[in-house]
């Protein structure tokens, strides 16, 4: 507690704050942070819950260092303000007694697909203007991508529940194990009454490598093993393709199941993962290597190509000569992408070439009355930003509900 208040005494208080322009969502730090230190936590509490349902969770897995604190004025000549830490601090003790004002019942219905990030917010945004709203989510618990692929280690399930309890009391229903696009489509919820949907289906499609080998059993997909650590038998030593966001929290998770030797490979030095979560596996054991293009797998371990870059970091030449990397067990965590149900599933609905949805600059979809929101529209991106989408959507949901009454 007594370094939170250190920190917040070292925030400057900028007429012009520099930590909000670099918050995707404009998170109002220095007034939460001046609540802060006046001892109205509970204000505080409400006004970045106001801005961002999902301010707890976006305090604890937010990369910081790229967004609010990367931007702090305090940084340029020492460490900047820890707001993850005060945000943390504020939305965690206060999560339980903040408020979800709601406006009069519109009479409106609104089907959000999908309960991670930007479904979670979109949901209680719809639910404070006044529409009904159900969420319909293929798994058998809320949370998405925050529940079944980040590590237990780095985001609490408990931080889920907590919100699910608090979502059901504010009046959102939620229908579990329904996968849309199965036994039912979005043609069935629009018959049924829901006057708009909401696709925030996110981004479980493993994206595969397309080399020899992807299918014998001692390899999976990073997507699946994080949902389930357990399920999978991975030996002493694990391979993991990709160094990413996704393969970190792969290569934590199996060093923290026990794993001995976990080695991350690439085929660029650069990573776009979050430089903490990468310093963090290496004290944990993990090792990375770069310049090394997959060319197949084996049941002894993943063999590579050498990789040479120029001096911008682009490939220039791959060897043709392969060599084996031993490994027990070799997780592919390169990328993901939508499942196209959906977009199959339904009349009309287009999506782009990369398979994503396709949205006008108001959410909107190619079918009417149905929008989208989050991961499943941009691709992979942060939490933060999902909810920031997730809320413009929203905007114009609400719009043409009220134009349609």
């Amino acid at each position: 507690m007594l370094n939170i208040q250190s920190e917040a005494n070292r925030c400057l208080q900028c007429k012009i704050p520099r930590c909000r322009t670099g918050c995707p969502i404009s998170t109002p730090i220095p007034q939460a942070i001046a609540l802060f230190k006046l001892g109205k936590l509970q204000e505080a509490a409400q006004m970045l819950f106001d801005n961002n349902p999902l301010s707890l969770v976006c305090a604890i897995v937010c990369d910081h260092d790229k967004q609010c604190e990367g931007h702090c004025v305090k940084g340029i000549k020492e460490s900047p303000v820890e707001w993850g830490s005060i945000e943390r601090f504020i939305s965690d003790t206060y999560l339980e007694r903040v408020h979800i004002e709601k406006a009069p019942s519109t009479g409106k219905s609104v089907a959000v697909i999908g309960s991670g990030p930007a479904g979670m917010s979109a949901a209680i945004e719809l639910i404070r203007r006044g529409h009904e709203v159900t969420v319909f989510e293929a798994q058998s618990e809320i949370g998405g991508m925050l529940r079944y692929g980040i590590p237990e280690f780095r985001l609490p399930k408990s931080i889920l529940d907590r919100y699910a309890k608090k979502m059901k009391a504010a009046g959102i229903r939620f229908r579990l194990h329904t996968a849309v696009g199965s036994s039912i489509t979005i043609e069935d919820m629009l018959r049924d009454g829901y006057q708009a949907v909401l696709i925030s289906s996110g981004l479980w499609r493993a994206q595969a490598l397309r080399v020899p080998g992807e299918t014998l059993p001692n390899v999976c997909y990073g997507i699946h093993y994080l949902a389930s650590p357990k399920s999978f038998e991975i030996g002493n030593r694990l391979a993991v393709i990709g160094t990413g966001n996704t393969a970190i929290d792969v290569a934590r998770t199996a060093l923290h199941q026990g794993v001995s030797y976990v080695t991350l490979y690439a085929r660029r030095a650069q990573s776009n993962a979050d430089p903490k979560e990468r310093e963090l596996a290496l004290l944990e054991g993990a090792e990375f290597k770069s310049q090394m293009q997959i060319s197949r797998i084996t049941k002894d371990g993943p063999m590579f190509k050498a990789v040479r870059l120029d001096e911008q970091g682009q490939i220039v030449e791959i060897e043709e000569t392969e060599q084996l990397e031993p490994a027990d067990f070799t997780i592919i965590a390169a990328s993901q992408g939508p499942k196209s149900k959906l977009i199959h599933t339904t009349p009309g609905l287009e999506g782009t070439a990369r398979g994503l949805l396709k949205v006008d600059e108001n959410s909107r979809t190619t079918v009417e009355g149905v929008f989208g929101a989050g991961d499943v529209v941009y691709g992979g991106k942060t939490v933060v930003e999902a909810v920031a989408d997730a809320k413009k959507a929203v905007q114009a949901i609400d719009e043409y509900l009220k134009a349609k009454a």
